[in-house]
């Protein structure tokens, strides 16, 4: 799953703290961006949710819709010849003696 290979959480990224060096970065700038990727994360973070359970729905009611289905029976001795005898039988009750006038 997905959100077991995630490593941060947005809480992970709100209290993470940075040192500051001689020349470091600004602190204030370091937080604006922090946020901008936090409500980014928390995004993501939802729509994989919402995709996960639209995905689990949709699987179930495809499940759902086979199991409504008729199951094709297994003809056996079935040939092209036989296939064609009936395709034949078809036309003539379709398209009556028209066809073959």
């Amino acid at each position: 799953m997905l959100s077991d290979k995630i490593k941060l959480t947005a809480k992970d990224i709100l209290e993470k703290e940075f040192k500051t060096g001689m020349k470091g970065y600004k602190q204030e700038e370091v937080d604006k961006f922090l946020d901008v990727i936090i409500k980014d994360y928390e995004i993501l973070h939802q729509e994989i949710e919402e995709l996960q359970h639209e995905n689990t729905r949709l699987k179930r009611q495809l499940d759902e819709s086979f199991k409504k289905q008729p199951q094709p029976q297994a003809q056996t001795g079935t040939t092209n010849f036989d296939i064609l005898k009936r395709l034949s039988n078809l036309e003539k009750h379709v398209f009556g003696s028209k066809l073959f006038d």
